[in-house]
């Protein structure tokens, strides 16, 4: 009995080495003298710790896990004065090695990230939707006003300024996906920014995929919202023919 058990001991040994860790992220975190950095996967809607690291004086950090395939992690920060808030970096992860840099002051917002083409790509999507978004919280200010003054033509005119707005932020999205096909990006923008769109939208997104880029992570994500959607878009069609 001993035997079998050391020798299942020296399998699952065996096993663990071989799992070395082919990502690393190393970093500084400008400001930081206490507190644990965590590195985190989303693992189907639950958030993993892959790694993670207590600061005690140095704010320099290494992080490391095992990718399969590019995807999306995060950086989270546990400060020691308790405050969870805004303390996650989210970045594009491939195989090798990464580099974040950011301040404890403005943990999310100072962090700069390299070492990634996704991620290169994520942050030029992101440059663009920024201004998309800022745009959207104009037009908020500009209903909030309308509706003050309870104006009706202000506020169909911001409705329209906001509909048009939401379009070009969807054909934005869908052209960047389609240009972007050979990174695992194209895939995951789709299903995280315009999963609502027409379907023939994220079809036309998902036939430019090439192979490969359909049986990643995000590619197979996005095949199967198309599945739900067109399943749900047959319901649909169903429930008006009976009410005809």
């Amino acid at each position: 009995m001993k035997k079998i058990s050391l020798l299942i001991l020296a399998c699952f040994c065996l096993i663990s080495c071989g799992k070395e860790a082919n990502f690393t992220l190393t970093g500084n975190v400008d400001g930081l003298k206490k507190g644990t950095l965590y590195l985190q996967r989303l693992n189907d809607t639950i958030v993993e710790d892959v790694d993670s690291l207590e600061i005690s004086g140095d704010s320099d950090f290494t992080l490391q896990t095992n990718l399969k395939e590019p995807e999306i992690l995060f950086l989270y920060l546990d400060k020691v004065d308790g405050q969870r808030n805004d303390d996650i970096i989210e970045f594009f992860a491939e195989k090798g090695e990464m580099q974040i840099n950011t301040s404890l002051k403005n943990f999310t917002t100072d962090a700069t990230i390299n070492g990634s083409k996704n991620q290169e790509k994520l942050n030029e999507y992101n440059g663009i939707i920024k201004r998309f978004n800022n745009q959207h919280l104009d037009l908020i200010k500009e209903d909030f006003e309308a509706q003050q003054k309870e104006n009706e033509d202000e506020i169909l005119a911001v409705n329209k300024k906001y509909d048009q707005l939401l379009k070009r932020k969807y054909l934005y999205t869908i052209n960047f996906a389609i240009t972007n096909k050979n990174y695992e990006i194209a895939p995951y923008i789709t299903i995280r920014e315009v999963f609502d769109a027409n379907v023939k939208y994220l079809d036309t997104v998902y036939n430019s995929l090439p192979k490969e880029i359909r049986k990643s992570k995000y590619g197979k994500e996005l095949k199967d919202l198309l599945k739900e959607r067109k399943k749900l878009n047959k319901l649909d069609k169903k429930v008006e023919k009976q009410n005809k």
